[in-house]
């Protein structure tokens, strides 16, 4: 049996390959995907890396996955949003800054969007995140940011931010931790109030805790 690499190949790295298999195989937009054992032998890493990157892929508009039946090729020429942005990555110096600085506007239009909307505020999302909290102690940190670029509605919002956390250096992936649960409580809280500048005040205190980190 082959030893599949651990999931260290980042998002673009599993893109960059899908890419040239398709191209490889003669796969055309609407052909259906090999699957996700398939996949993940022949990119040699593990099917939850491969899972991701479908995931990724679904989220951006380039594939479709229909139930009972598989993965579809979506047109890949709508990836250019990735290719511009890996780019700017590898050629810009101060290029992690900025990108963290992006992100963090998208974040904050998000959070000032649902407050500003009594349907976005009243959406059961907030009172679920906060009762996981008080439940279990903790939750995925993008779980909570997600929820919120989601709840404000705008697609394309969405897809910059995903690539943009793709190059952020802040801990998304890793669960909440104790000293957070008060300052995402209080967020969650500000958000269901509508309380616009209570709420990007405590996500200023979050975010600069979390960005903290080692």
């Amino acid at each position: 049996m082959q030893n599949l690499k651990p999931s260290s190949k980042m998002f673009l790295d599993i893109v960059g390959e899908l890419r040239l298999m398709i191209k490889a195989e003669g796969i055309n937009i609407g052909d259906k995907l090999p699957s996700e054992r398939v996949l993940a032998e022949r990119l040699q890493v593990g099917r939850s890396t491969v899972r991701e990157a479908l995931r990724s892929l679904e989220l951006l508009g380039l594939i479709e996955t229909r139930r009972g039946e598989g993965t579809f090729l979506g047109d890949f020429k709508k990836h250019q949003l990735v290719e511009v942005l890996s780019t700017f990555i590898m050629q810009q110096p101060k290029s992690a800054m900025d990108v963290n600085e992006t992100r963090i506007i998208h974040e904050k239009a998000a959070i000032e969007s649902i407050c500003k909307d009594i349907h976005k505020q009243n959406l059961p999302v907030w009172e679920g995140l906060i009762m996981k909290l008080q439940e279990d102690g903790t939750v995925l940190r993008e779980d909570i940011v997600r929820e919120m670029i989601i709840a404000s509605d705008n697609r394309l919002s969405l897809k910059i931010w995903f690539l943009l956390k793709q190059y952020s250096k802040v801990p998304y992936e890793k669960m909440t931790e104790e000293k957070e649960a008060g300052i995402v409580k209080d967020l969650l809280g500000h958000i269901i109030e509508g309380r616009v500048f209570e709420a990007l005040a405590a996500y200023d205190r979050w975010i600069e805790d979390i960005e903290g980190e080692e």
